[in-house]
């Protein structure tokens, strides 16, 4: 350990302990119970999703020292069953000079007992007159190893921008790795001299010298910057994800400042391919940045940042307690009808206790956690109130989540409207944590994530004919 992370590590441990005792003191209105939180400051993207030997192991953009961000670290939780977590520590910190800006996202592969985490080292120069875009910043790609997800070895830098494609910005990052047959391929994503948002594949024969293979490009320009990719399959479905920067036009108009969502890949993602329409992952309002993982028991499992990025139009409060944002709840992607679709995670089935099962019309208060089912919707006819300002319904074709008041001191911080086209409304479920909630629709083709602020916990749902159960989550 050298002086610099010895320094970060004190740091670091100071700012949580003063939290904690924080906390302590003063109570935590607004600390989840399902959803990872950072332990003080801010929390971004999910880094290095994987399960080795039986654990889930989940890293996280952090920045103890503020909670507007700052200098990016990777914090760590471990699971043995996704939904109680156990905080590790720091495993990262930004003490490289190919990294000393933040160490940035990235993504775990695992092989013969050995997790290699490849992520983004960034450098901001500061030294000149940059434009951060096409000048004064360095994007490198940093591999370092670990055999128990707690003990890290050296790292190594493995490309630097004078590695990629020359047309490029100095914006290449977010690497997730995978293997096919005998080869080990690396995403990126990136933006062009011109612009445009495109994803990079490299090739490697041994984990560790990478050179560039080919582009992942869209038929016309799609947004200017294309992070945190992934490609993966499920149920013979391939899946090109991107969290897409710089969409604009009427489409894009009532949506979040940046999407996240995917393609279906038609043919060889390393050679012949096209791609689909962009599909959202989430039509919500905090949702960023998803990573997926492969779980020992086949299972596609997809975790996002429950936020977004650059957004002025909402806030969060917790920021004057010391903290802010959290993941979504742990996610399984699967195919319906030829729809990908997501649902909550089965490991939360053995947390439930049913305290309601109606027909029609439910009013339950005083619990902040819970999961409600609604099914057999007849003729779209759908309402939910949580907390009498958050209403989900069906209206004119349109699923909608929308706060009755935008203030950013009330119970929405600012958040105002989003919807998607639905056709036939045949179900919903809503999954709600002290600070959040999460909406499945028709089994999870459409879903819809927000945080909120409630003074008091309650829920009404009316829906003629449908079945309706709450759920306790304990």
């Amino acid at each position: 350990m050298n002086a610099l992370t010895r320094d970060f590590v004190n740091l670091v441990n100071t700012a949580e302990e003063n939290q904690t005792a924080k906390e302590q003191t003063s109570g935590a209105q607004f600390r989840e119970k399902l959803h990872l939180m950072p332990p003080v400051g801010w929390l971004n993207d999910p880094n290095g999703l994987c399960q080795m030997d039986g654990v889930f192991h989940a890293f996280f953009q952090y920045s103890p020292f503020n909670a507007e961000g700052g200098v990016k670290m990777w914090g760590h939780y471990t699971s043995t069953n996704l939904i109680d977590w156990e905080y590790k520590g720091v495993s990262l910190y930004p003490d490289q000079p190919f990294d000393c800006h933040g160490v940035y996202s990235g993504s775990a592969f695992l092989e013969d007992g050995t997790m290699y985490l490849y992520y983004t080292g960034n450098v901001k120069l500061e030294d000149g007159d940059f434009d951060y875009i096409n000048t004064g910043r360095e994007a490198n790609t940093v591999l370092v190893t670990t055999k128990d997800g707690i003990h890290f070895g050296s790292k190594k830098e493995l490309l630097r921008n004078s590695d990629y494609p020359s047309d490029l910005t100095c914006h290449v990052r977010d690497p997730k790795v995978w293997k096919k047959d005998d080869t080990y391929y690396m995403i990126q994503g990136a933006r062009t001299k011109n612009d445009v948002g495109q994803a990079l594949i490299f090739e490697s024969s041994d984990k560790i010298n990478w050179h560039f293979h080919s582009r992942i490009e869209s038929e016309k320009p799609f947004g200017y910057m294309w992070e945190c990719p992934d490609y993966f399959e499920t149920d013979g479905i391939k899946i090109l994800s991107s969290s897409v920067q710089g969409l604009e036009g009427k489409e894009w108009a009532d949506r979040n400042v940046y999407q996240s969502g995917y393609f279906l890949v038609d043919g060889d993602i390393l050679d012949s391919y096209k791609l689909s329409p962009y599909h959202l992952w989430d039509y919500g309002f905090d949702y960023y940045a998803p990573q997926s993982f492969e779980a020992e028991d086949g299972r596609r499992i997809h975790i996002s940042w429950m936020g977004m990025p650059d957004c002025e139009e909402y806030t969060n409060p917790t920021t004057k307690d010391g903290w802010q944002h959290c993941f979504t709840f742990p996610r399984e992607v699967f195919i319906k009808d030829g729809k990908v679709c997501q649902k909550p995670v089965h490991e939360l089935d053995a947390k439930k206790q049913q305290l309601q099962d109606v027909q029609n019309e439910l009013t339950q208060s005083g619990c902040p956690v819970y999961e409600v089912n609604v099914d057999g919707i007849k003729e779209n006819h759908f309402q939910a109130v949580l907390s009498d300002e958050l209403i989900l319904n069906y209206e004119n074709g349109r699923f909608q989540m929308h706060f009755t008041t935008k203030s950013k001191t009330s119970v929405s911080a600012g958040r105002s409207l989003r919807y998607a086209e639905v056709g036939t409304l045949e179900n919903v479920k809503i999954l709600a944590d002290t600070s959040s909630v999460e909406v499945f629709v028709n089994d999870g083709e459409f879903v819809f994530s927000t945080r909120y602020y409630p003074n008091d916990y309650k829920i009404v749902v009316h829906s003629p004919s449908a079945h309706i159960t709450f759920d306790k989550i304990q």
